[in-house]
């Protein structure tokens, strides 16, 4: 009896033990997603009483989107894509978005309320030309309300309701440069005004309603224009002439043209310099920048000039508002140190302001790049202003009543690059929080997790249970944790700006605009290159505070003079920055430390030079004695020249610089240029780590990739470099920094996909030594094209690309294995010695290697593809792939995973076994095979729609994939980025060295006390059965 209890008992806390499956409640307690736009361009508010107040902007990334004005929430947006820049957008009829893209070649309307595509029509033209739009109030022809488009060469009149063109007229036939579209209210003629070169003016007068070319004036200027025309009225434009120095005032009423010159002296005592017209849509006035300080200029009825204000403080101006009044008004901001002065205008009053407000601002967020105004009727029945300003940063704010009413930060819709960085250790006597405050909390919280287990728990309970999971994970502490979970991820933006975004919950810890990535006299165009791990202290981790170093360039071109910032990742502050220096043509972190653990890094420049930092005596000598081992390679895309480099002397300079050194070339690889271009290259990581070590196996030259600088400074590590088959055979891992992976494709197939036969097309790859230059395996594909995407890990590479032949995109995996170490099986050569074990590697001897591959179908395109990365190199790889529906494919070595959400391609994200990814497969494979785990071979890979890891997130615009180790082996951090951001954590072999956050520690107790009480209770009535055995 006794054992028939305790059996049940078993069986039934059998039963109840807690699954491993995600229940909604636990979503949100290992990853973020965040949704950004990016900088905004344009901005049109729609604020009528029935309908909710929103701001309908467009911005660099190439996405329309909807805002709340309450809250600046997104209430839907759409992200066209790299190849489909938004040139303007409007609202037509109060119903309609209408966006212009392509460069004039695609008009879509979409639905305001909800975002909805309405229509689209593609508007074909031969000749590039400017975008403009222009959606007339009240306009019809016919019964149909008129868009007018110009674009490609061409003006077209399209109806706003169903996107059908009326009417077309080509203009630019002759390579005139249409700038404007002027359509005065209530006339029957619209006209275009654009010049002919630099130096003639024409105008257009053409009929609304037929697109008849009513009348065609031009007119020469022999001094030349210089810049882009400014229309002030509707029959008198401004510009600028090609010495800078005399303003044309443009006559063109009823088609007649006149020049009317102003020398710049006779408006602005003590003139020198160069003048330029800045765009403005101001009616009757256009704005005049010379040097630093911008003018307001008058044109009056008589044509003639007239200052009305002068400003020396950068200003941002807006277009003019029809305001409540029917005045025209805009906008004037200034930026005051950390203060901004909002002023609102009259256009035809400039003595008065209608508003004017001081607004405390942020001084990280830089200066104000562009302002949007409207208007609104207050609560006692006065006229009030909103302003919306994009800032330097490209955050997004709004004004109102002088306070920010709401803030975004879209800048981090454009992050370049992505490094981690751990957090402060917890010093001794701080003080630990403690989750549940007593011993009734803490059994309280239990018991609600026991119920959520039972499935017994309400929604009250629910809500409770998720309260409790997020208080007590401690995500969000500002120190590390024993698991390695909590970090910062330091991310680069395109405006210059430093974030460091905490992994716990993805807020913004700190932010940094980078004076050195500012506009400057000394810097015109700065823009940020990369990120690097600086100082990652560990054995000073008390003393040091890690630091990252940001490397940028003042200019678009390779040979643009350089800048350096040292900032410190704890506390958000620029330690030191050098610059402008030489140029930086590439960077190359070095794989040592000074004992201060600074790492090492070689900056290349235009001449060929490679410069030391950090400029120390100890970081020289360090260098200095490994000079040797260093070696990298650049690729010549244009010309297909594959080149190896190494370090050799100093620099001889007419200023003597320790810390220079001269470079040359050790070899070159020419590719033929009719029949290969290179389209691809990757390496392994700069951090990889070859975790097993024998004194007499040491790889003495080190390749360093130039191309393929990696996103995350924390090192990957290769744990074994063996094999061991099912029949006991031990096959080495072919493991070497200096491995290059490169992929050419025919010259004629360097374009989309399907623009090329597929007899005409061939995909070539190469595995090449980057030390010796020398070629260690080719594999051609023929009939197959790029886009060409490829991960390099340990001693395999997989790659992405299409099979013309097949009509269908195809992943292939090539493993490389050393076949010089194929004879250390033999047990007695190791206990005699006789083994090669003992033999020094170096690059330059030809190495014995042999590759196994294997390719597969693949259902989806590919934007990236990264790899996993674990503190022991012990758990299985995951190929993380971005698709170009932007989702997250998961492939791994137990599984693969994809995804796909509602309006976008199919994609999933999946799990799938590595197995189905291994070149060993056959069709009919051998019991030993079976045995070992692998698979029959099939021709595509399979997609099992089972596991879920962005949940119904979407990651739009994404750009890159960054993978950071936890200190717990079996977990990896995932940071993927682009307009969208997502995070999250993975466990590709399932957390096999920890209990999960939602284990049960009341049912453990529950169940031991149990057992305790069972085996109690059967001891006794196991002694009451023998006692009464004896008294029988």
């Amino acid at each position: 009896m006794a054992i028939r209890v305790f059996l049940l008992l078993l069986i039934f806390l059998s039963s109840s033990c807690p699954t491993f499956s995600i229940y909604e409640d636990q979503v949100g307690l290992m990853d973020w997603h965040q949704k950004y736009i990016g900088k905004v361009k344009h901005a049109v508010f729609h604020t009528q009483k029935a309908a909710r107040k929103r701001v309908v902007v467009s911005t660099e990334e190439n996405v329309v989107a909807s805002l709340d004005l309450r809250h600046g929430e997104i209430f839907w947006r759409h992200v066209l894509g790299p190849n489909d820049v938004i040139d303007e957008i409007d609202i037509a009829l109060g119903k309609y978005v209408i966006s212009l893209s392509s460069g004039g070649s695609v008009l879509r309307a979409w639905n305001l309320p909800d975002g909805q595509m309405v229509w689209e029509s593609t508007l074909l033209g031969s000749n590039p030309s400017k975008s403009l739009l222009l959606v007339p109030t009240n306009l019809k022809v016919g019964k149909d309300n008129v868009i007018f488009v110009y674009g490609n060469g061409f003006i077209h009149a399209v109806a706003s309701i169903d996107g059908e063109v009326i009417w077309k007229k080509e203009l630019a036939s002759e390579g005139i440069d249409v700038q404007q579209l002027i359509y005065p209210d209530g006339s029957e003629i619209i006209y275009a005004v654009g010049l002919l070169g630099s130096s003639q003016f024409d105008a257009f007068q053409i009929n609304v309603k037929s697109g008849e070319l009513l009348k065609h004036s031009s007119m020469l200027f022999p001094a030349g224009f210089s810049g882009e025309l400014s229309v002030v009225t509707d029959d008198t434009a401004v510009a600028i002439d090609s010495t800078g120095t005399i303003l044309v005032t443009v006559g063109f009423q009823d088609g007649e043209i006149s020049f009317t010159k102003t020398h710049v002296s006779e408006l602005i005592q003590d003139f020198s310099g160069v003048a330029v017209v800045l765009p403005s849509k101001i009616p009757g006035i256009f704005v005049l920048k010379v040097n630093k300080s911008i003018f307001f200029i008058k044109v009056t009825n008589e044509g003639k000039l007239k200052i009305v204000d002068e400003l020396d403080h950068a200003t941002a101006i807006s277009d003019s508002l029809s305001s409540l009044e029917g005045q025209q008004a805009f906008a004037l901001v200034q930026n005051n140190n950390d203060k901004i002065l909002l002023t609102v205008k009259q256009g035809n009053d400039w003595t008065s302001n209608l508003l004017e407000e001081t607004i405390q601002m942020d001084h990280q967020r830089g200066l104000v790049h562009k302002v949007f105004i409207n208007s609104y009727v207050r609560t006692d029945r006065s006229y009030g202003f909103r302003a919306l300003i994009v800032m330097e940063d490209h955050s997004l704010l709004l004004l109102q009543q002088g306070v920010i009413v709401w803030n975004r930060e879209d800048g981090l819709a454009s992050i370049m690059a992505v490094t981690a960085s751990e957090l402060p250790v917890k010093k001794e006597g701080d003080l630990v929080s403690k989750v549940e405050h007593n011993l009734i909390e803490w059994l309280k919280g239990h018991i609600l997790k026991l119920k959520g287990t039972l499935m017994i728990a309400t929604a009250d309970d629910v809500a409770a249970i998720q309260k409790i999971r997020l208080e007590s994970s401690g995500k969000s502490k500002m120190t590390r944790d024993r698991n390695g979970f909590r970090k910062l991820l330091i991310v680069l933006t395109r405006a210059g700006k430093l974030f460091a975004l905490h992994t716990g919950d993805g807020r913004i810890v700190w932010s940094l605009l980078l004076n050195s990535l500012r506009k400057s006299d000394t810097c015109e165009n700065p823009r940020g290159i990369s990120l690097h791990q600086w100082q990652d202290p560990h054995h000073h981790a008390l003393d040091e505070n890690p630091s990252v170093l940001v490397v940028g360039r003042c200019g678009l071109n390779a040979d643009s003079t350089g800048v350096l910032s040292i900032v410190d990742t704890y506390t958000g502050k620029e330690r030191s920055h050098t610059g402008p220096i030489h140029s930086i043509a590439h960077i190359i972190p070095l794989p040592f430390t000074d004992s201060m653990e600074q790492r090492l890094h070689l900056l290349l420049d235009a001449n060929s030079h490679a410069h030391l930092y950090p400029k120390t005596a100890e970081a020289l000598g360090i260098f200095q004695r490994e000079l040797g081992n260093i070696y990298w390679y650049s690729a010549e895309t244009d010309r297909g020249i594959l080149r190896g480099h190494s370090v050799q002397n100093k620099c001889i300079l007419e200023v003597a610089d320790d810390f220079c050194f001269d470079t040359r070339d050790l070899w070159s690889i020419v590719f033929p240029s009719e029949s290969e271009k290179i389209a691809a290259t990757a390496t392994r990581s700069l951090n990889e780590v070859i975790l097993f070590f024998s004194p007499s196996s040491s790889q003495h030259c080190a390749a360093y990739s130039l191309l393929s600088i990696p996103t995350s400074s924390v090192a990957t590590v290769v744990h074994t470099q063996a094999k061991v088959t099912a029949d006991q055979e031990v096959m080495y891992k072919f493991i070497s920094k200096n491995l290059l992976f490169l992929a050419t494709v025919a010259p004629k197939a360097d374009g989309p996909i399907g623009s090329v036969m597929p007899e005409e097309s061939s995909l070539v790859i190469y595995l090449i030594d980057t030390v010796t230059g020398r070629i260690l395996h080719r594999v051609t594909h023929h009939g197959s094209q790029g886009p060409v995407h490829a991960v390099f890990s340990e001693n395999w590479v997989v790659y992405h690309y299409f099979n013309l032949r097949a009509h269908r995109y195809e992943m292939s995996v090539i493993e490389i294995y050393d076949q010089a170490r194929a004879d250390n099986k033999d047990v007695l050569k190791l206990v005699l010695g006789t083994h090669n074990l003992t033999s020094p590697i170096t690059a330059y001897s030809r190495p014995e290697v042999s590759t196994k591959s294997q390719s597969y179908f693949f259902s989806h395109s590919v934007k990236t593809i990264a790899v996993t990365s674990t503190a022991k190199g012990i758990t299985s790889k995951q190929l993380l792939i971005g698709t170009i529906g932007d989702q997250v494919s998961l492939f791994n070595s137990t599984c693969v995973l994809l995804f796909c959400y509602t309006g976008c391609l199919p994609a999933f994200v999946l799990a799938l076994d590595k197995r189905f990814l291994d070149p060993r497969r056959t069709v009919n494979p051998t019991q030993a095979e079976k045995e070992e785990g692998i698979i029959p071979l099939t021709d595509s890979l399979p997609i099992i729609p089972q596991s879920y890891v962005t949940h119904a997130l979407k990651v739009e615009g994404l750009r890159g994939i960054a993978t950071v180790p936890a200190k717990l082996e079996s977990t990896t951090l995932v940071f993927a980025y682009g307009v969208d951001l997502f995070f999250t954590r993975l466990a590709p072999s399932k957390t096999y060295d920890s209990l999960t956050e939602d284990f049960s520690y009341a049912l453990l107790l529950i169940t031991i006390v149990a057992l305790v009480v069972a085996i109690f209770v059967t001891w006794v009535w196991s002694e009451k059965k023998e006692l009464q055995d004896k008294w029988r």
